[in-house]
């Protein structure tokens, strides 16, 4: 695999955990379940993110959604009927799991499965602008 970012750049220190995430991300993006990532305005005005995965035959009790460290995992797993007997199955049991990295400052609001439909909202803050002045100090003295 060919590295398609280059965090070994002199100007971006302390990327060395966005490399490692963004060569994981890369690894697992299989195409299921599709899925639609909006950006919506509230009645208050406030922006969110909406990400909405198709997960038809999902029930609530076959997914999960955790934060681990800075990414959103949304898990998929269907248990295979024994009992059942198929005459043509085209239909699997499939499982699944999908990341999103999230941004510093993101929060996860809640999530609601309807119509084979889960929406996950995230409140995405507004930026700030900081500008922090450095005091330079003369000769060779630190603290």
């Amino acid at each position: 695999m060919t590295r398609m970012l280059q965090f070994n750049s002199p100007f971006l220190l302390g990327f060395d955990d966005m490399e490692r995430l963004i060569e994981r991300l890369a690894k697992g993006a299989d195409g299921y379940p599709p899925y639609n990532v909006e950006d919506l305005e509230t009645a208050e005005g406030a922006r969110v993110l909406r990400i909405t995965l198709a997960v038809a035959g999902f029930s609530m009790d076959e997914l999960a959604v955790t934060v681990e460290e800075n990414q959103l995992v949304i898990r998929g797993r269907q248990s295979d009927d024994a009992e059942r007997t198929f005459l043509h199955r085209g239909i699997a049991a499939r499982q699944f799991s999908r990341a999103f990295v999230l941004a510093d400052g993101i929060e996860v609001l809640g999530a609601r499965l309807d119509n084979g439909l889960l929406a996950i909202d995230l409140a995405r803050p507004e930026p700030k602008n900081l500008i922090r002045k450095i005091k330079i100090t003369q000769g060779a003295e630190t603290e």
